[in-house]
């Protein structure tokens, strides 16, 4: 959850679905308008004019939907969100930009608004139990954090309270910021558009799903137990609704923070490595990935601080409420491209990616090769042949250094290089979650300043510890890091 500006709460939410939608259509009304006006006098521009007006149009109305999406607040802006997140191959990159500013509209809810809820929710005797800061320590659009203390032994904790009426709203809100991009005219509907809509709003489903939250967070925290590395919050059932996740409160620093940044370098680099075999560990032994890149949803527990391990940093894991199940239909071809791609078998990765639905036999064989390498330069941090590392990503010691090699950069200008985005399909709505989980964790090693080579741990998890590499297998075997 992003942290709350001081002062800035409002009484109520509106989430009647009749007065949002209203607000709703008159802004996708107005907006239509204001498109249609546009066109009509841009027919007469030239090319080149036209182009630059049109671009300029598409920012003013991609910034006119977001004031009125944050106006509304609740599960429209979280809805604003997640296609900020998720819809680069659908929106326009000028709606994608400004939906991303929703992030800094987090508005709280007043305290006696959220205590109503919580006297509602778990009673007014479970409540007395416990000592509840009314100032939130975090605010998102679907809800707010509070900490609290248990009067009996002082157990410290936090109470993640969802504002009322967010859970109801959900299918009417997501239809009409549907409705309003459509009327707005900054999408064009199709069946890959409504099949990418239809996944948003089983997310959104499942983020307001806190009883199916609760249940993800103590699935994790069991199968991390044994990991040194990693702390998850036990939840308290006892205080713990639909509407409210009760659970023990986890210290740590911010992922950015002067403190972990001044960590020595063999301890940033532990972390970056737990959190890359963490995402090993969920894609290829539990079918199970967090898919929510926020760094609101990490901390760092430093070691020999105040609630830490004497000897090893942490990382706490926070909000399990975008975790996502995957089929062995889905991940036997994305394991399938990721082997091939370590093993420099072309012919492969172009096979998992024909499988997966965003490659096509159909095109032309530079084409796909091409595409393939594109797939392929993605997992450099973790290759076996190290002689087409840039000099500037390895350091004195031959160790990957994952900030300074701009990866996702580079990627990124060899696939706009390349003449593939003509042929290029929308992938599947469960390769653009995936996609996004693995940009949100080489993202994290990058912020940690890490510097190391990924290919023993690759190795593990797709041959299994000393095994042939004709007979490959999981391992769930935890590397331990030591502070």
């Amino acid at each position: 959850m992003s942290s709350r500006r001081p002062g800035k709460s409002v009484s109520r939410i509106k989430t009647g679905s009749f007065e949002r939608r209203l607000s709703l259509t008159k802004a996708g009304l107005f907006a239509g308008t204001r498109m249609a006006s546009h066109m009509a006098t841009n027919w007469f521009s030239n090319k080149d004019t036209r182009e630059q007006r049109h671009r300029s149009m598409l920012s003013s109305q991609a910034r006119f939907l977001v004031d009125e999406l944050g106006r509304l607040k609740g599960s429209v802006v979280k809805i604003g969100q997640v296609m900020a997140l998720y819809g680069e191959h659908f929106l326009p990159e000028e709606v994608t930009e400004a939906l991303h500013t929703l992030e800094d509209q987090t508005t709280s809810l007043e305290w006696p608004a959220i205590e109503r809820v919580l006297k509602a929710e778990i009673g007014a005797e479970k409540l007395a139990e416990l000592d509840v800061d009314p100032e939130p320590i975090g605010a998102a659009s679907l809800g707010q954090v509070h900490r609290a203390a248990r009067r009996s032994d002082g157990l410290e904790l936090v109470l993640k309270v969802q504002y009322p009426g967010v859970a109801d709203a959900v299918d009417s809100d997501l239809n009409a910021v549907a409705q309003l991009l459509k009327v707005a005219r900054l999408v064009s509907f199709g069946p890959e558009f409504n099949d990418w809509l239809e996944e948003v709003r089983q997310m959104m489903h499942r983020e307001v799903d806190y009883r199916l939250e609760a249940r993800t967070t103590e699935k994790f925290r069991n199968m991390l137990g044994s990991d040194p590395r990693f702390v998850v919050p036990r939840v308290l059932q006892e205080y713990s609704t639909d509407h409210i996740i009760a659970s023990t409160y986890e210290r740590g620093h911010s992922v950015s923070s002067p403190a972990v940044r001044e960590l020595p370098l063999e301890r940033r680099s532990a972390l970056g490595e737990a959190a890359l075999e963490l995402f090993f560990r969920e894609l290829f032994d539990w079918g199970e990935i967090q898919t929510d890149p926020n760094f609101g949803n990490y901390r760092i527990r430093i070691a020999g601080e105040e609630g830490g391990d004497e000897d090893y940093d942490r990382i706490v894991l926070l909000d399990f409420g975008a975790v996502q199940s995957y089929s062995p239909a889905f991940l036997d071809p994305v394991i399938q491209m990721i082997r091939a791609s370590y093993e420099q078998d072309l012919e492969q990765v172009i096979e998992g990616g024909v499988t997966l639905r965003f490659m096509s036999r159909d095109w032309p064989e530079e084409v796909l090769e091409k595409f393939g390498s594109v797939c392929m330069s993605v997992l450099e941090p973790l290759a076996r042949d190290r002689s087409q590392w840039p000099d500037y990503a390895v350091n004195a010691s031959g160790q990957y250094r994952w900030k300074q090699s701009d990866l996702p950069s580079r990627v990124a200008k060899h696939a706009a290089r390349s003449a593939i985005s003509r042929y290029f399909r929308v992938p599947p709505k469960e390769f653009v979650f995936l996609n996004r989980k693995l940009i949100g964790v080489y993202t994290f090693i990058a912020v940690m300043h890490a510097e190391f080579n990924g290919e023993d741990l690759l190795r593990k998890y797709l041959y299994g510890d000393g095994a042939d590499e004709a007979n490959p297998v999981a391992s769930s075997t935890t590397q331990i890091t030591k502070a």
